[in-house]
């Protein structure tokens, strides 16, 4: 007995080892996910999720990294596409901007709602800056959106961010996301667009498994 589980402790090992930078932010970004949907009463409303056109994620932003690197962190798009369902996902890097980061805080996630194609369109371009680019508010939580207010319904995006195990709708202004493409390579073999990966015919990889069933968990409509 103590055999064969020293075996899987081994196996197990070995597939952490081998797993890219880029899987690892990808099963982080699908653990985001799960752990802000399944907060009882202070998840983002599922109707929000199933209206949204794409959702952005970036897991895990360390406080070192911000003052070291001057940058937030990286994570993920994925939109729906017509009769497809969740698009394969593209890499993303978040500068700057207003993540109610303070001192003393561990970590940051955050996960942004799209709410129209204008606003995914633009999303996929080269670089883009929440507040100048797109109207953006932050996100209500809850089990519904009901509580969400009239700018809220109205904007096209919603930006919500979690530190501590606090979980809230937050405003990102300022905040501006480049395609990484340094990940799109290391996941996909090639350099590739944002746009590409994710309105192109590209097939997920394995890595991406975890993050697009917890999507398709809470809204599987296709685009």
């Amino acid at each position: 007995m103590k055999a064969a589980q020293l075996v899987l402790i081994a196996m197990s090992a070995g597939l952490l080892f081998g797993a890219t930078e880029a899987d690892k932010r990808l099963d982080a970004a699908a653990d985001t996910l799960h752990d802000i949907m399944a907060a009882p009463d202070k998840g983002i409303p599922q109707d929000l999720l199933e209206k949204s056109e794409c959702v952005v994620v970036v897991p895990g932003l360390k406080k070192g990294a911000f003052i070291v690197g001057g940058k937030y962190g990286r994570g993920f798009i994925l939109c729906r596409k017509a009769g497809a369902g969740w698009s394969a996902p593209a890499a993303i890097k978040v500068e700057g901007g207003s993540f109610g980061f303070q001192i003393g805080g561990s970590e940051t996630d955050v996960v942004l709602l799209v709410m129209n194609k204008g606003g995914a369109k633009k999303l996929l371009a080269s670089k883009f800056t929440i507040g100048a680019n797109a109207n953006a508010a932050a996100g209500p939580v809850g089990r519904d959106s009901s509580a969400a207010t009239d700018a809220q319904l109205h904007a096209e995006i919603l930006t919500y961010s979690r530190s501590r195990g606090l979980f809230a709708g937050v405003s990102l202004e300022g905040a501006t996301l480049r395609p990484d493409q340094d990940a799109n390579e290391e996941i996909y073999g090639k350099k590739m667009s944002n746009s590409d990966v994710v309105l192109g015919d590209v097939q997920s990889t394995a890595g991406a498994a975890k993050l697009l069933a917890e999507l398709n968990k809470y809204s599987s409509r296709k685009g």
